[in-house]
């Protein structure tokens, strides 16, 4: 793989030469959030519909240096996650988080050491209801995202391997 800097993690491009038969790559959906450029790690899911509890429970919850894949089913009508739960990823060291849905207060976590991709941005919060499941295969930017397998994100896009790459 061609280095970049000292720091090979994160350039998908790099992993799609070197890695094109064993990784999938998401549909270009999504916008970057954050002052982390790149990110991988292994994912843990939710799905959830305009109810972030379980978001936030699953931040407070993976393990450090995860990667929160959060299905919103797309929609655009609320935020997911804005800067209190970005801080909880920031706090708890997870790797980055996806969002297929939107993210809010996107100024404070621009301030923030945390990597996020989602597809916008709105200033309404979600309801709280807590409605949803965690720990399942989810689909959604045309891939399968299975809970373990490995998440690779940054600038480029974002790419799954079922294991960690050998960067």
């Amino acid at each position: 793989m061609t280095k970049k800097g000292s720091d090979t993690m994160g350039f998908t491009a790099d992993i799609c030469d070197d890695y094109s038969d064993v990784v999938r790559v998401a549909d270009p959906l999504f916008k970057r959030y954050g002052q982390k450029t790149h990110f991988s790690g292994p994912a843990a899911t939710v799905r959830v519909f305009e109810d972030n509890v379980l978001v936030k429970k699953a931040l407070q919850e993976i393990p450090e240096g995860s990667v929160l894949v959060v299905d919103g089913g797309g929609s655009s009508r609320c935020a997911l996650m804005g800067d209190n739960l970005a801080e909880i990823a920031v706090e708890r060291k997870l790797a980055g988080v996806i969002v297929y849905g939107c993210i809010r207060d996107s100024d404070e976590i621009a301030d923030m050491d945390v990597g996020i991709f989602a597809l916008g941005t709105n200033p309404i919060k979600s309801i709280k209801k807590g409605i949803g499941d965690a720990n399942i295969p989810v689909v959604f930017a045309s891939v399968k995202w299975q809970p373990g397998e490995w998440v690779y994100a940054d600038n480029d896009g974002i790419l799954l391997s079922a294991d960690k790459l050998d960067l």
